[in-house]
């Protein structure tokens, strides 16, 4: 490798997130056991709102930006990890107190580096990232609960980002019926070529609010919070599943403990950041078999290089973004 390589960091200055391109050395790196050739990361809303200071996701500085990676083993004093292996991180602190993927070489502790499944390969891998990974943790956290397609549909809100496409592209091959809640109606034919029976829009829904509103689902894979999962409370069958992921609406949840001792409902925290490894190896390989997605070309239609990174946040924060932006950072 070169005495130096180009990296994406994130500083505080004056009380100022400024985040720029360098040329880093693996000693300005944060300590790991295993160097990785990065050749394609990915950008997820959290990483918009760490390299922009939107939100308060670094929790040290200066730090490489990226919370994915995908690249091939340069050197490894983990015995998990051999040189010319093709890998993946997701996660793990990437970003947050670990320095992360936008970066043309990355040093991590063996025990985050996932071996490539079979059947995945670098981009795909980033086409999927942490989106990928976090809706396939949330399915496999509900089916280990008992969801399954004879339970009813599946409602998948934010069903535009990342984890809410790939959410209904994964259960529709699982063969769940699945509605979709987007805001923007000009989606639906998106959403419906990824496996969703139907479309609900955001400013068409009554919330309701009654503990208990008619059951109309079997389960949901809700990114939004706030009313949108407290409606979720109130609309979810008997024993049914909410995987709980984001909080793009709000923090805040106002419902009762009537959906949960009178219905059934479980509610499901997915922190995908912090699965360990076990469960991380035993997902993936999920994703590259019964919960592969069958339109991951649609989802992940953007590719951009290294260079045109600074400029493709803002659209993250603006709302627009549809399904998944792949940046690639090797040759």
């Amino acid at each position: 490798m070169t005495d130096t390589f180009k990296a994406f960091r994130i500083h505080e200055i004056d009380k100022r997130i400024v985040a720029k391109f360098e040329q880093l050395t693996l000693d300005d790196l944060a300590p790991g056991d295993v160097v990785v050739r990065v050749m394609y990361s990915d950008i997820n809303y959290k990483d918009a709102l760490a390299a922009t200071g939107a939100g308060k996701i670094l929790r040290k500085y200066p730090l490489v930006g990226g919370i994915d990676l995908a690249g091939i083993v340069e050197s490894s004093a983990d015995a998990r990890c051999r040189k010319g292996d093709h890998v993946l991180v997701t996660g793990c602190g990437l970003s947050e107190v670990h320095d992360g993927g936008y970066a043309e070489f990355a040093r991590l502790n063996g025990e985050w580096v996932i071996p490539m499944p079979e059947g995945l390969g670098t981009f795909k891998a980033m086409a999927l990232g942490t989106a990928g990974f976090t809706a396939a943790l949330a399915i496999h956290r509900m089916e280990h609960n008992g969801q399954n397609p004879s339970k009813g549909p599946v409602v998948v809100t934010g069903a535009t980002g990342g984890v809410g496409s790939i959410a209904i592209d994964m259960l529709a091959t699982r063969g769940y019926e699945v509605v979709a809640v987007t805001g923007k109606p000009d989606s639906i034919d998106y959403l419906k070529s990824l496996g969703a029976t139907q479309v609900l829009l955001r400013k068409d829904i009554d919330y309701g609010k009654r503990p208990l509103e008619a059951a109309r689902f079997g389960g949901a894979i809700d990114n939004v919070g706030g009313d949108m999962l407290t409606w979720l409370t109130r609309t979810v069958d008997t024993w049914g599943n909410i995987a709980s992921i984001g909080l793009a609406g709000s923090a805040e949840l106002h419902t009762t403990v009537m959906p949960f001792i009178l219905r059934g409902v479980n509610l499901l925290g997915i922190n995908s950041s912090a699965t360990l490894r076990d469960t991380r190896l035993v997902v993936w390989n999920r994703i590259a078999t019964d919960l592969k997605p069958r339109h991951l070309d649609r989802i992940a239609a953007h590719t951009i290089e290294f260079d045109a990174l600074p400029q493709a946040f803002a659209a993250y924060l603006e709302g627009t973004v549809v399904g998944r932006t792949v940046v690639r950072i090797g040759r």
